[in-house]
């Protein structure tokens, strides 16, 4: 049950002007001393008496706190309280001297002065109109704030969002809100559909108003888009939006048209059938249109680099590397040293790495001016690794513009490169490759590598597929396994789910793929504790923190990444020192992974790090992630999440030395072949699958994952002039010399 606290504000401790969040201290008439009160607690100001509900709580580091869930300010009315007011740097203009100054002038009356009669503060001494012209327009932005405040925190509104809302629009805020609340979700980041759509029913606007329809149009396609679409078929959009909304289709129906005139949305026929009509959103449609745009100007242009005689220079990088190529292979190193995009797929242990090393070593007796890229800093290193050259990530590699916003690398400030080779290019999302393709320089070579066969990206698309799908990017696609890989069960098992066979599942110990068959999902997470807790760092010497990671086909569930976290943490790192928000607890030493692009701090989704520094006081803490210090205050915690355990998805793009991951048949929804495929293969020692064999067999007898709506296939068939075959023949005739 909440409590009601009273008092003045005697000290602003810590105020975060993002998101509200305050520490303060407070003096009450109720209390012989003085409390901290915590919360968010924007706008106050030392000298304000406030009234709030809260409750108390025990911080392990600071002692006794009331956390303040709801409150109310008035001004204060006493000469001491009205001068700590002014002089706190609330009003600009006002500082402690002209604080002392105003009140000994006007007394009790100074705030009815500010409010009626604000021009005669020029009587007080050295009050000039400068100086009031800045006081007034504080004191003017200070009520409208809080008018905003008071009308948001009465119909259920949180502090923080309404900090952001009047951020945004100023002093047309209230306007806006009670006009068309609508327009937040378009507006403002953090405000979603539901929340807008909350606070319209609390002012009274209908279910079937045309704005609350035409926003919740938008708000599917966002969301859609965040599952992966570009696009969506109109149809299904609309029952979605009937499921959402509660409102017959038809009204749904007659509002996409007007979106699409306004340009707000883009509506294309990709086939035959009126049911195949699909809607993106402009930003969507704009960045699949302009991935063919660059993909057509790169094409339009010849090389810079000059061609070579294949006949003899494979011979040549094969003395180098010490290799003799497959026929495929070669066929792959010809085809990429002479076309000007070209595409190499194919699973692992098929050469694709090899074949990049020995693109690499011709490459640089053409050039120097090479850049090798990845989506994930993961990635990145692993390119590096391989390759015994710098690597960077995408983000990185395309310099991000702190001022400006987007990339400083673009069309007219392109990459400085003859060749960009990008590797897990099946990571790679629609957005993050249009502004990619539209830094590489016209007469580069770009050379894109990835395995087609495992999960699409994060992001929206799945442009590898679309790539190769539209059969106009010269592609080459390797099927052999090599004699050192085929002797690996974690290689012929990847292969044989990723052709719909059962893998083979034979116990023998001194393999580098286990199955250990349990049914319960309690079992298996005990299994999965004692595995990587115990067993695997005695038997394998594998750190349980470096050297080991736990997969999850999902977040829920005894077995979801979710519960296996908490499971892990507490066996692998009981330390007392954390810091908790929103349910969620770090620890000092806890293995995390950042969740989204942070350009700011340069960590982008899917990085893992650790947690080196924390401080209780703040509740903020620092992450070491390859060698970068990157800090977090209270307010971006919810950027990290912990990392014993994490989705595939997640870990797409990353390899560890062990993976372990369980397959159970209540994670049913998601046990598709692809799936299971890609996290087989992020293991490079040893792949170990705890669980049923009904699980495995459900996976690998199902279609992909992650069946998705895009136009980018469509777009390339129909603009892309140059048509070139979809997959080279692996024939000895097609080497070309």
């Amino acid at each position: 049950m909440l409590e009601t606290l009273a008092g003045t504000i005697d000290q602003i401790v810590f105020q975060n002007e993002e998101n509200g969040y305050t520490v303060a201290r407070l003096k009450s008439p109720s209390l012989k001393e003085p409390v901290v009160v915590v919360g968010n607690m924007m706008p106050i100001s030392s000298g304000e008496t406030i009234t709030a509900e809260g409750l108390w709580k025990h911080h392990p580091a600071f002692g006794r706190q009331f956390v303040v869930e709801a409150f109310q300010v008035s001004l204060p009315k006493d000469l001491k309280g009205i001068e700590r007011y002014l002089e706190s740097g609330v009003i600009k203009g006002i500082g402690p001297t002209y604080a002392k100054r105003i009140v000994e002038y006007f007394g009790t009356k100074t705030f009815d002065i500010l409010d009626r009669n604000i021009e005669r503060l020029e009587e007080v001494d050295g009050i000039g109109e400068k100086r009031l012209d800045k006081i007034k327009s504080s004191w003017t932005e200070q009520g409208a704030i809080r008018n905003v405040m008071v009308f948001l925190r009465g119909h259920n509104v949180s502090l923080s969002l309404a900090q952001k809302i009047y951020r945004r629009y100023k002093e047309e805020a209230l306007e806006i809100i009670q006009t068309n609340p609508y327009q937040l979700a378009r507006d403002i980041p953090g405000i979603g559909f539901k929340t807008a759509d909350a606070l319209a029913q609390e002012i009274g606007i209908k279910k079937d108003s045309v704005d609350r329809i035409r926003s919740a149009i938008e708000h599917i396609l966002r969301v859609l888009c965040d599952e992966g679409h570009t696009c969506y078929p109109i149809k299904g959009l609309v029952e979605h939006g009937k499921n959402l909304l509660e409102v017959d289709e038809d009204l749904i129906e007659k509002e996409i048209q007007p979106l699409v005139n306004e340009g707000r949305l883009v509506s294309i026929r990709l086939f035959e059938s009126a049911q195949d009509e699909m809607l993106w959103t402009k930003s969507s449609f704009e960045t699949e249109k302009a991935i063919v745009e660059e993909l057509k100007r790169l094409e339009g242009h010849s090389c810079g680099l000059r061609s070579i005689d294949s006949s003899k220079a494979i011979p040549w990088v094969e003395e180098q590397l010490g290799l003799e190529f497959a026929n495929e292979q070669k066929i792959a190193i010809t085809k990429s040293m002479e076309e000007k995009i070209h595409i190499i797929t194919g699973g692992p242990g098929t050469g694709k790495s090899t074949i990049t090393k020995a693109i690499l070593t011709l490459s640089e007796k053409l050039t120097s001016k090479i850049l090798l890229a990845a989506p994930t800093g993961r990635a990145a290193k692993r390119l590096s690794e391989i390759t015994k050259k710098k690597a960077s990530t995408i983000h990185s590699l395309l310099e991000m513009d702190f001022t400006q916003g987007g990339f400083k690398r673009n069309k007219m400030n392109p990459l400085a490169c003859d060749l960009l080779i990008l590797d897990e290019a099946s990571m790679i999302d629609t957005q993050l490759m249009a502004h990619l393709l539209k830094a590489v320089p016209l007469k580069a070579r770009l050379l894109i590598i990835g395995d087609i066969d495992q999960l699409p990206s994060v992001g929206p698309g799945c442009v590898l597929k679309d790539l190769i799908e539209s059969q106009r990017i010269p592609t080459t696609r390797l099927k052999e396994i090599f004699r050192q890989a085929k002797g690996s069960r974690i290689v012929r098992n990847a292969h044989r789910v990723n052709q719909g066979l059962f893998p083979e599942l034979e116990e023998d110990p001194k393999s580098d793929f286990w199955f250990i068959p349990l049914e319960k999902p309690e079992d298996i997470l005990n299994k999965i504790l004692e595995l990587v807790c115990t067993r695997l760092p005695q038997e394998k010497n594998a750190h349980p923190f470096e050297e080991i990671q736990v997969l999850s086909p999902m977040k829920k569930g005894v077995l979801g990444t979710l519960n296996m976290n908490v499971a892990l943490q507490d066996k692998l790192n009981p330390s007392l020192k954390r810091v908790t928000k929103m349910g969620r607890t770090f620890r000092l030493g806890d293995k995390v992974m950042q969740i989204r692009n942070n350009y700011d701090k340069l960590v982008f989704n899917g990085d893992v790090g650790r947690i080196v520094e924390i401080d209780e006081e703040k509740e903020g803490l620092v992450v070491l992630f390859d060698g970068m210090e990157v800090e977090y205050d209270f307010t971006e915690i919810d950027e990290l999440i912990l990392a014993y355990a994490v989705s595939v998805h997640k870990y797409q793009g990353s390899e560890c030395p062990v993976v372990v991951m369980p397959v159970h048949t209540s994670h049913f929804k998601l046990l598709v072949k692809n799936l299971v495929y890609t996290g087989i293969t992020r293991g490079k020692r040893l792949v170990i699958l705890v669980g049923s064999k009904r699980a495995i067999a459900i996976a690998v007898k199902s279609v992909a994952v992650d069946q998705r709506f895009t136009g980018l296939k469509h777009f390339l068939k129909e603009n892309l002039e140059k048509v070139t075959p979809l997959v080279q023949e692996l024939t000895q005739e097609q080497i070309f010399i």
